[in-house]
């Protein structure tokens, strides 16, 4: 996987071969020849292709299965991979959750986030169109006025001053981009805008992904804090009933001061649960744009939560193409190629065109009158012969820059396919996780019950019963927990895909605000 690139030199037929190196032949055929390169349009430097994608058709070693294993349980549906399908752009709404679309929506609208990307966006975009100016003649006007005096040698015998002369005019100059240093540099400023387009998609990508598995994990914490709230309220109502027990000599002190010891362990774990909910609703207020004391969520139940059972797995060609952040890299290595040809431009012979017209006169009202009248037209050649290997290094210094920027364009292309097999296999396993989970929660209610019916006609002891209590406060928190990953797994496998963004898509999100609520 390598980009392809030009050899760095021009050539036109009846025009001898100029050989673009520090040091050409000055001859006159040469630099006629190198006039016809500018009308031709030739570029020095290599031209940008974008690399070759790995060839592979899959994400991981073994070929995907049909579709996930399934549960009975809710958000233990089986989820099908249809290969080759794009994720579609507003993938967050196949969660079929109306406040989990609101939060996206606020976020995409008013976070600061977005806002900095779509100011520096601008920013890149209005460089790019001041790199363009290069390409055309700088027209300017002038007027001032010198109080002078000279010397008895300057003057000759003649009058010496003070006297003060006024002139005003317009001058034009022109630089011939003969061997393309400055379209070059037009195209980039121009990558580096198609670079930033990528990144605002990126940051809208991210910030979607991160909104939706913050939503998930604030209803995984919500339910968890719930249901331990109810384990406990069942405890102390075990330990009311043992201490009444105890106190008509029907159970001892021991049983009493386990239930009570159960109890408290249950109580020990709900302020580090009710700590992360609240830390993560402060970090949901930042991802929506308002500080943490404005927020007002509707809670969102995992019940609710629909779980996508068709999901789309672009192929490993196209997301390269789609993903933000490897455009954001393609656009990098093809800002590094265009900047080596700005670097051998700069080594080669410059042509510039300089004119001015104006008038002279040593009062302001004689100006533009006859005689007054100044005009000059030149034509420069600049060579650079000894800076003292400045231009040669900073030529090097651009072709390693084009270097290292290809080998992040690999390294990005890798980390990306590695995402999606992450997110691809966690999916696979977060649903054998759930059925697994799901038959240990069943398996513990049932014990629970059972134990408790024991333990009323003596048949077990309370040891027992808050053993079973135990594993099924377990047991239930590990299934919320198990739910709400594969929920969150699924939105970064979209994430990882992408998030449906392609060319047309990305031109419009980087012009286009969010509509506001």
């Amino acid at each position: 996987m390598a980009g392809r690139s030009d050899p760095p030199r021009c050539e036109i037929p009846g025009i001898p071969m100029i050989d673009l190196k520090p040091f050409p032949s000055l001859t006159p055929r040469t630099l006629a020849g190198a006039l016809m390169l500018a009308l031709a349009g030739c570029a020095v430097g290599p031209n940008y292709h974008r690399p070759d994608a790995p060839s592979v058709d899959r994400y991981t070693v073994q070929p995907l299965p049909a579709q996930t294993v399934s549960t009975d349980t809710a958000g233990g549906d089986a989820q099908r991979f249809l290969e080759g399908q794009d994720v579609p752009q507003h993938w967050w709404t196949t969660f079929g959750n109306d406040e989990l679309n609101r939060r996206v929506n606020e976020a995409l609208a008013h976070s600061p986030t977005i806002a900095s990307a779509r100011a520096t966006l601008r920013e890149a975009e209005e460089n790019a169109k001041a790199a363009r100016g290069g390409l055309f003649p700088s027209l300017d006007a002038n007027a001032g006025a010198t109080r002078s005096k000279l010397s008895s040698v300057q003057a000759a015998g003649g009058a010496t001053g003070p006297y003060t002369v006024y002139n005003a005019g317009v001058s034009v100059g022109y630089v011939f981009d003969i061997f393309g240093g400055v379209r070059r540099g037009v195209e980039a400023q121009s990558a580096l805008a198609d670079a930033q387009r990528a990144q605002l998609d990126a940051t809208y990508l991210i910030l979607a992904t991160n909104v939706v598995t913050a939503s998930l994990q604030e209803a995984s914490l919500r339910e968890q804090v719930r249901a331990t709230e109810e384990i406990a309220d069942s405890l102390r109502k075990e330990l009311d009933i043992a201490r009444k027990q105890q106190a008509i000599g029907a159970k001892s002190l021991s049983d009493t001061l386990a239930v009570q010891s159960q109890l408290a362990a249950t109580e020990a774990t709900l302020p580090p649960l009710r700590k992360q909910l609240s830390a993560t609703q402060d970090q949901l207020a930042t991802y929506l744009g308002i500080p943490p004391a404005q927020l007002q969520l509707q809670p969102i139940e995992l019940a609710n939560v629909t779980l996508p059972q068709d999901v789309p797995v672009s192929l490993p060609s196209k997301i390269v193409e789609q993903r933000p952040d490897i455009r954001a890299s393609s656009a990098q290595l093809h800002a590094a190629t265009a900047n080596v040809g700005v670097s051998i431009a700069n080594m080669l012979p410059q042509i510039t065109l300089s004119g001015s017209a104006g008038s002279q006169a040593l009062k302001s009202g004689d100006l533009f009158t006859a005689g007054t009248g100044a005009w000059s037209l030149g034509l420069n050649l600049l060579q650079p012969i000894f800076h003292g290997g400045e231009l040669l290094h900073k030529k090097r210094a651009a072709q390693a820059a084009m270097d290292a920027a290809l080998a992040d364009w690999q390294q990005t292309v890798l980390t990306a396919f590695q995402n999606v097999a992450d997110s691809l296999q966690a999916l696979d396993f977060d649903a054998q996780g759930l059925a697994a989970q799901n038959i240990a929660e069943q398996s513990a209610s049932k014990r629970l019950d059972l134990t408790r019916s024991q333990y009323r006609v003596g048949a077990v002891d309370y040891l027992t019963l808050l053993d079973a209590e135990r594993q099924y406060q377990q047991a239930r928190i590990a299934l919320i927990q198990a739910r709400a990953a594969r929920l969150s797994d699924t939105a970064a496998l979209y994430a990882a895909l992408g998030g449906g963004w392609n060319d047309a898509d990305s031109k419009l999100a980087s012009t286009t605000a969010p509509a506001k609520k």
